[in-house]
């Protein structure tokens, strides 16, 4: 008998392979002879530079070193991978999905932009009766419950129009926004139907914006619990529906937990697990689609496209979550800052698909209910154990046990006492002395995650490093067609308050217990724990060393030091190699992965601002955490577009309205290379002595080339966005206390 057709396939490009392998090598072998050249100095009995100095570059150069050597683990394998969706059993046989979004905040998440993702998730071309949608509103907003209600009603009309045309943008705001949306070119019938779809959803946002304007925000550290199954409301229409169109609908529920200022809510990760307790006592859908509130569902074949995998009995036992990549909407081609984040979902997370799969991305994941607290339901029968892990509802010890319950999904059967215990699942108090959020044991078992991670604010790596320490598997997928779309960052900003929340998320997991570099190797393979430690150390391993190597080669080249070999001398083709050969290799995987030059450049650019900014001061707040001196806290990035600002954007020009904090460290570091770069080239003319000091001039000249924006905003423009006069004098002040201190230790 003929085995039946896969339904994925897994391809390596063995050229990529080659090339990443022998580059490693190479590399590898000048960092050796940088650290003989660096150490050999220190046995010298005379030594002409302070041996501080000469530590502190040899130190950050081993850190970068390091870090890179980490990094070559996505390089050791990267594969793609393609899906055959036709292949899937029949709707009947399809598991059932929950769909999980969170929101925080009406004011920095707009409603309208929540709930068009909403409205995509729901029109997800996936058996109306095994799709249950869950909106996790954390700011207890009346705003966003109104909006939801205006969700249901025009949903009535969105998703039978879907289906009939078959449309692929099911997000209505973006469907609406394309000059190309429609499949039925010349469709008298489809024009007008398209015509009147527009109209319903016109007033859908006129509904929803002037709840907003007029409406209350709501405490979002203070409310109580509210749930609401959304339920279609057929009143004051006087149009005909279909009634096949009126009944085909997924569960809608709105559930916004209880929160208290004296309890600890736990961010997202707190929203999760609620929405997952809830959720398993109404649905209990074996499988969870995961997105963020402004991370809209592009295409309607995601669900269908992941359980290709889900559904593969060869990997399925193992296999925890499917993760698809993150895309947005409003890149413009010049993406100055970065936005698409093609390092990560182009070369980082198809290179830990070749090992055991990439991390948990946050948004965009279908993934197993199961995985997040499997080997309890499994092997454990006692009441009161479960009950002291998973908590006191009896509802919830059942449902462990139990697989999809289509009666309690039915909006019919949403009745009040199931009302009464989501109200206690989603208590501020129901966690209390539970294992949620933690790693449990339970007398011969070993440790076991429950629920989505709380030790860090990146909950989204944290939790998929431990579910693969666990023995779980995950998948990478990237279609031609982006399957969710969101909101990037187009401001400066922005960008560096997301920056500084991440370099704190993931500097927690590199420095706690569960640090990816001591606790993975004994539980992953080493290669896949190089991965996860990259991840979790690079804002603190980079942070360091941009700093020293942004100061002191400069510092000492206004004093007429040479921390370099001589351009005569044979170790200076090993720095030279060693700065080329890292330039090159990343020139060579943003060609391959469809950047140009001016994305190469525009990624090295963030990097060095990022690392002497955001992820320094991310990185202080762990620290700062671990000494006490802190709490976690966590800020939403801004969804709130600017027209200016955006219009900034548009044009490829940065955005410097942002705190002094961010602006003092980088124009800072601008003055001081200029400072280096000028008095350099004169002491190289009346000196003589270019050959020493050659590579630190070269070092600041591409500094400052790299971020001539930074310098354009300092000195050339006089538009708002330019950085501000304080901001400069501050940054003046700063740099010459820098100077004068570094002259003293220099002298």
């Amino acid at each position: 008998m003929d085995s039946p057709l896969p339904l994925h396939v897994c391809h390596v490009n063995n050229l990529s392979v080659i090339i990443n392998r022998l580059h490693a090598l190479l590399h590898c072998i000048a960092i050796g002879f940088l650290i003989y050249y660096r150490a050999s100095y220190l046995l010298q009995e005379t030594r002409a530079i302070p041996i501080i100095l000469w530590l502190l570059v040899f130190a950050s150069e081993l850190l970068l070193s390091f870090i890179w050597l980490l990094g070559r683990a996505y390089l050791w394998r990267p594969v793609s991978r393609t899906v055959f969706p036709e292949r899937l059993p029949e709707d009947d046989k399809l598991p059932a999905i929950d769909v999980f979004i969170c929101t925080a905040d009406p004011e920095k998440e707009p409603a309208i932009g929540v709930m068009n993702t909403v409205l995509s998730a729901m029109a997800l071309d996936y058996p109306v009766d095994k799709l249950h949608v869950y909106l996790s509103d954390d700011g207890g907003s009346p705003i966003t419950l109104h909006g939801m209600r205006e969700a249901c009603r025009f949903a009535k009309w969105w998703l039978p129009f879907c289906r009939r045309y078959g449309i692929k943008t099911i997000c209505p705001q973006a469907y609406f926004s394309e000059a190309d949306s429609d499949d039925y070119f010349g469709d008298s019938e489809f024009m007008v139907e398209k015509k009147k779809i527009k109209e319903k959803y016109e007033m859908f946002e006129e509904h929803v914006t002037k709840a907003v304007e007029d409406g209350d925000y709501g405490n979002s550290q203070n409310h109580s619990t509210i749930i609401e199954q959304i339920i279609q409301d057929t009143s004051g229409e006087s149009e005909t529906i279909r009634q096949a169109d009126l009944v085909e609908m997924p569960l809608l529920i709105y559930v916004s937990r209880e929160k208290r200022p004296d309890h600890l809510h736990h961010f997202k990760a707190g929203a999760l697990n609620v929405l997952l307790r809830v959720s398993g006592v109404i649905s209990n859908s074996p499988y969870i689609l995961g997105l963020d509130c402004d991370m809209y569902c592009n295409d309607p074949t995601s669900a269908r496209q992941a359980m290709c995998f889900h559904l593969d009995p060869k990997i399925s036992s193992s296999l925890a979550f499917v993760q698809f990549p993150q895309k947005f909407h409003n890149i413009n081609k010049y993406d100055i800052y970065d936005g698409r984040f093609r390092s990560a979902y182009c070369v980082q997370w198809q290179g830990m698909d070749g090992l055991k799969g990439p991390v948990l991305s946050g948004t965009g994941y279908y993934i197993k209910r199961e995985s997040l607290y499997a080997d309890f339901t499994h092997t454990v029968n006692d009441i009161s154990e479960l009950k002291d892990t998973f908590g006191k509802s009896n509802v919830l010890i059942n449902s462990l046990h139990q697989s999809y319950k289509q009666n309690n999904a039915n909006g019919e059967n949403f009745s009040n006492v199931l009302q009464e215990e989501t109200g206690v699942l989603a208590s501020c108090s129901y966690e209390h002395q539970t294992k949620w959020g933690e790693e449990a044991s339970i007398k011969h078992i070993n440790l076991y995650i429950v629920g989505i991670l709380y030790q860090s604010v990146s909950e989204d790596l944290f939790t998929g490093f431990i579910l693969h320490c666990k023995g779980w598997t995950s998948t990478y997928l990237t279609p031609f067609r982006p399957q969710f779309l969101g909101t990037s960052t187009t401001n400066l900003n922005d960008l560096l308050i997301q920056g500084t929340r991440w370099g704190s998320g993931l500097t927690d997991v590199g420095l706690s217990r569960f640090c990816p570099l001591l606790y993975g190797p004994s539980r992953m393979s080493l290669l896949q724990s190089m991965c996860y430690g990259e991840l979790s150390f690079f804002p603190l391993l980079y942070c360091l060393p941009l700093w020293c190597l942004a100061t002191l080669p400069q510092l000492c080249l206004l004093n007429g030091i040479s921390l370099y070999p001589e351009v005569s001398s044979p170790s200076f083709i090993v720095f030279s190699f060693i700065f080329i050969s890292a330039i090159c290799k990343h020139l060579q995987e943003v060609i391959s992965t469809g950047g140009s030059i001016y994305t190469w450049r525009n990624e090295q650019r963030i990097w060095m601002i990022k690392s002497v900014t955001a992820h320094f001061y991310g990185s202080m707040d762990t620290i700062l955490k671990l000494l006490g001196l802190r709490k976690a806290s966590f800020l939403p990035t801004n969804k709130v577009l600017d027209k200016e600002q955006v219009k900034r954007y548009e044009i490829g020009q940065f955005d410097f309205q942002t705190s002094s904090m961010f602006l003092v460290p980088m124009v800072s570091l601008m003055i001081l290379n200029m400072a280096a770069l000028l008095f350099g080239f004169i002491r190289i003319i009346a000196v003589g002595n270019w050959d020493k000091l050659f590579a630190q001039v070269l070092l600041s000249l591409y500094i400052l080339i790299i971020n001539f924006a930074i310098v354009e905003g300092m000195i050339v423009r006089k538009d708002k966005g330019r950085i501000s006069t304080s901001a400069i004098l501050l940054s003046s002040v700063f740099s010459v206390i820098l100077l004068f201190f570094g002259s003293i230790i220099l002298m």
